[in-house]
Formats: C-alpha cells, structure tokens, sequence
C-alpha cells in the first residue's frame, strides 16, 4: 500500500536505524540482501532525502529487491518501519463512534474521489474506532479483522457507482464499460481494505516493537506460505511461480552436473604426469565420469489438504524434465493410476490440474479417504517396471492412513528396486506418529523429509537429485 506523497521523514541517523531494521525483517523472511546492497539502500536514501516518503520506497526497492513479487511483502515492512504519520489516537476500545453510518458515507465519497489522503484518514479513523480490543493497557491491541467486520466496505460499491454515474459530466456507456468501472472501484476498495491492515500493524509495533510484528504479522512471499495452509489466491500465485522457480534450479542442477562431470583425481596418472615437472603436480589428471541423467518417478496423494502441495510439485517437476533422463508421475488416494500424459496436456491450465486428474484418473475406489497401503501395494504390483535402477522416487504425503495398514511391505519393495527414494512430509516433524500418522514407521524405510513450501521444496530437489 502507498501512501501520499510527502511526509515529515525521520531524522538521518534514525532512518538509518530503520533501514537496519527493515533489512533485517526482509532477510527473515527469505530475501537475499546483502551488505553491498544494503549500503547502497543507504547511499540512495541519502541520495532522494528524507523528506519525500514514495521516493524512499522506490529507491530502497531499487536497491533491496530482486524480483517483482518480493514488492508487495517490502511494501508491508516498509510502512512499518517508515509509517505515513502518526494516525488518530485510539479510542477506549469499550466505546463505539459517534456515528457509523456518517463513517461509511465519508468512505464512499473518499472512494468515488480516489483521494489517497482522505482514504489513509478514514482508515486510521476506523482502525482507531472499531478495531481496538483488551480491557488493560498491557493487553490492548487492534485487529484490521474486527475493523473491516464492522466497516464492510465491500458492501458499498453499488453507492459508489451511483455516486460516480451522478457525478458532473458522468454518461451512460455499454454493458461492458460498467464492469470496467466496477472493477476499478473494487481496487479502490481493496486499497483502502490494505491501508487499514497496515494502520493496525503500525499501531500494534508501537506497542510491540516494529521487528517483532515485521517478522510475525507480515504474511511472507507465496514460496515462504505453508501448502497446508495456503488458500486459493496463494496456490494460484504459486502456481504462476513455477516457470522462474524451475529455470532455478535447471540453473542449478546444470552446475551441479558440470561439476560432477569433471570426476575425481586419478592418484596414479597425477604423480606419473608430474614426473615431467619435477614431481609437482601442476596438471592434476581427472577421471572422467559418463555423463547420465537419472530417472524421476513421482507417486503422488492428491487427496484432501495435500493436494495443493502435490499439484504443485507435479508442476515443478514437469517443467525440469530436461534435466531428466525419463519423467513419470502418479497420482493416488486410494488407488494409483499413471497422470505423466495429464500434467504434460494441461501445462497451459495448470489451476485445472487437480480437477482433471480426478476427473481422468483412477485414484478412488469405493471410498475418497487415502489409503497409503493399498496405494503403495497396487504401486509395487502394477507398475513395478516403471523403476529401476536408476529411478529416483519422491513421494509425496503426509502419511496419514485413516486407520488402515500402512503398507511398508510395498514401501519396502519400491526402495529395493529404486536407486533412492525419498519421502516429502508437508506436516511439521512435531505432527509425524500423531493420530493416524504413519510417518515414522515409513521414515525406517526411506528418507522422510520434512517439505512445508516452496522454498524448501526447491532446496530439497536440488540436494537431494543426484547427477
């Protein structure tokens, strides 16, 4: 969210403090800023002044970020650490406004203007009204939840289309000239909705210290977000993710290959090549490795809250198949059918992918519960030739059996024939064995490793895909 133009900046030596800060919370939540870029953070605060707030934002972007979906989690830290005013003091929080009707019409007349300045106003006006909570002055608090309940600006967009077809020199234009003008005010809307989250975030730092509420109440990029807990909007930007997340780690992989390729010193041939050169090993000899590229097998739960996380990695896969020998992938919840040809058709739908495999493949039998026992036996039995030794497997689930026999025989079997398999838990390590989880009694037979996002998904094909 930005905010006006000018603003009464801090103190130089202060606004270093901050720019400390601010580098501090971007780096725990996963960016990578290093000291030559914060020192040029520095120079190009110096550079724009401290008087003008939008141009500080813009040149600590320029010098801090390194994509652009790292903006809108910099743009939340920096209204933390360099805040747009004081805002309007907090009212007892047992008493209500004078007149919530009055508020909302002043909302709609700030929301047909578009007037920046009067919007962040009403929102620190609402914030401060509606949104406190706590009886004590250790305990008080203010949630942009309870304020927005209470507000419902979502509500007055018809009033605010009226308003602006009532304005002076407003006409009548075709049907499609009114969804145009509805989809702008619902970003007005959605603007003055994140200026109040951002009101109440500074008003909890005050209280709280900006570092701690920069760290836990800023929402982290879409690879940093749980595939447990992610919603729809989260897992559709993941998705859009997966093309500049896979030429990555191609990037990496690719590396990693060259430098394998190279081999090992050969001891013997070094020392009888050094006798030309006094018995100094100028000119190690290598042994040369052949180049080969392993086989992936994928045996997916697409099943319940997991699902997410598997579609995911399906699509991650499916877009480094170059780095791949051979790519073959399975989907399952309780019984397991081949969906390689579905991920490869629906690479230009990939929001679809969930639905069609359901649709096209044969993953349920009687029932819609996972079943990672009769998944992993008719895995071993039907398609048993699908690895090999060069296989390397990755399954994916949390191990959760609903009660049923876990199946580690099948698992067993899968290891014995495959060069590694290895098992990516979404669920916290603290969760494996609780319930019905059959987690540690898988992990004695594979490598289970914990996988909760995408940033860690990447990590972990990255190290654990051999070359």
């Amino acid at each position: 969210m930005t905010g006006t133009g000018r603003a009464d900046g801090p103190e130089p030596s202060e606004a270093a403090a901050r720019l400390t800060g601010l580098v501090e919370a971007l780096r725990a939540h996963g960016f990578q800023v290093g000291t030559g870029e914060t020192v040029d953070a520095g120079l190009a605060l110096e550079a724009v002044g401290f008087t003008h707030r939008e141009r500080m934002r813009e040149a600590l972007a320029a010098t801090l970020l390194h994509g652009e979906r790292q903006r809108p989690v910099f743009d939340r830290i920096f209204d933390l650490y360099f805040p747009l005013g004081d805002g309007v003091a907090a009212p007892d929080p047992r008493e209500g406004p004078a007149d919530l009707a009055e508020l909302r019409e002043r909302l709609v007349a700030a929301l047909a203007s578009g007037d920046g300045a009067a919007l962040h106003g009403l929102a620190a006006e609402a914030v401060g009204a509606f949104g406190g909570y706590g009886s004590g002055p250790e305990s008080d608090g203010w949630s942009s939840y309870r304020t927005l309940a209470r507000l419902r600006p979502e509500t007055l967009l018809v009033r605010v289309r009226e308003r602006l077809r009532d304005a002076p020199g407003a006409a009548d234009g075709p049907e499609f000239t009114d969804r145009l003008l509805d989809d702008g005010i619902r970003r007005r809307i959605e603007d003055f909705r994140e200026r109040v989250r951002t009101e109440a975030r500074r008003r909890v730092a005050e209280r709280q210290g900006r570092d701690r509420v920069a760290r836990r109440a800023v929402a982290g990029t879409a690879d940093s977000v749980d595939f447990l807990l992610a919603g729809r909007a989260q897992l559709d930007e993941l998705r859009r993710a997966v093309g500049p997340l896979a030429r990555k780690l191609a990037t990496r992989l690719a590396a990693r290959r060259r430098r394998a390729a190279r081999g090992e010193i050969d001891l013997r041939r070094t020392l009888r090549r050094s006798l030309s050169t006094g018995g100094v090993p100028v000119r190690p000899v290598l042994r040369r490795r052949a180049p080969g590229r392993p086989e992936l097998v994928l045996l997916c739960d697409v099943s319940g809250s997991v699902a997410g996380f598997a579609q995911f990695t399906m699509l991650l896969v499916r877009a480094l198949h170059e780095q791949f020998a051979r790519v073959r992938v399975f989907a399952f919840v309780n019984r397991v059918d081949e969906v390689t040809g579905l991920i490869a058709r629906g690479a230009a739908d990939p929001a679809g992918l969930g639905e069609r495999i359901l649709a096209e493949a044969e993953v349920t039998g009687w029932h819609g519960q996972s079943d990672y026992g009769t998944a992993l036996g008719e895995f071993a039995r039907r398609y048993a030739r699908a690895v090999g030794p060069r296989s390397v497997v990755f399954v994916l689930g949390d191990a959760r059996t609903n009660g049923a026999d876990p199946g580690v025989a099948a698992l067993r079997l899968i290891a014995a024939r495959a060069r590694r398999v290895y098992w990516l838990n979404p669920e916290q390590p603290a969760l494996w064995g609780t319930g019905d989880s059959a987690a540690p009694a898988y992990a004695e037979v594979v490598e289970m490793h914990a996988c909760r996002n995408a940033r860690r998904l990447a990590a972990l094909i990255a190290r654990l895909t051999p070359v």
